[in-house]
């Protein structure tokens, strides 16, 4: 199993990023969409063995479209010039962290975790790893996982985060906005005939990471529910 198809077509929309070729390349596309949905659809029972929390079933759950939102972007361009997909429980949108793949030309690579969290999940995340350090470095600092993954991906506040004393030994720990990991990968990745084992290698390094992450995601979930419920 390989995605050849799916990136002689991403480097070809990266110089044709307009309708025009789009539509008369229609058949290119589903082809390339193609792969890239039968490699998801080979990972989803793996990923399901691995945490038993992911309940997608298949790749239309997990896969990103490739139209961009361009209402308020300078870019104008049409489409993406990647494939992504986010197998995790809930599926692509939703708010646990799950398990990611970027498959683009030059910059692709697999990780997860939970990327851009709403401000009650972020609370939710810094609590736990306040209240159980000791446990989250110990994932965080596993040989498994430093075998792939290092620090979390993206910018970190200035200061300690609103709510959390700033003599915390550990406060860089909670200065996060992601808590979410990138492995790059090269393009060749794709097309290895070790491809599946190679990515299932990867995700099982997050698994607890993500067990950790959704632990305060489930309960701040439960939260909300309660005060909802309440009235509050």
């Amino acid at each position: 199993m390989d995605v050849k198809n799916s990136f002689t077509f991403l480097e070809a929309l990266r110089k044709n990023n307009n309708r025009e070729w789009f539509q008369a390349n229609k058949s290119f596309y589903d082809l390339a969409r193609g792969e890239v949905e039968q490699l998801v659809a080979t990972l989803i029972p793996i990923v399901r063995g691995i945490d038993p929390d992911v309940d997608v079933v298949s790749p239309k759950e997990c896969l990103f479209r490739i139209f961009r939102d361009v209402r308020f972007s300078k870019d104008k361009s049409p489409y993406k010039t990647n494939f992504g997909a986010f197998i995790a429980k809930g599926g692509r949108k939703s708010p646990y962290a799950g398990y990611y793949l970027h498959i683009e030309p030059g910059a692709s690579f697999v990780g997860g975790g939970a990327y851009m969290p709403e401000s009650h999940y972020l609370k939710a995340i810094r609590s736990e790893i306040f209240e159980n350090t000791g446990e989250y470095k110990a994932i965080i600092e596993s040989q498994e996982f430093r075998k792939f993954y290092g620090g979390m991906y993206g910018e970190k506040l200035k200061t300690a985060p609103k709510g959390f004393p700033k003599d915390f030994p550990d406060i860089d720990l909670l200065k996060n906005k992601h808590y979410a990991v990138t492995h790059r990968v090269e393009d060749d990745f794709w097309f290895s005939d070790s491809l599946v084992d190679d990515v299932t290698g990867m995700f099982s390094a997050l698994y607890g990471l993500n067990r950790f992450l959704n632990n305060a995601i489930s309960n701040a979930d439960k939260g909300l529910r309660h005060s909802l419920a309440s009235g509050r």
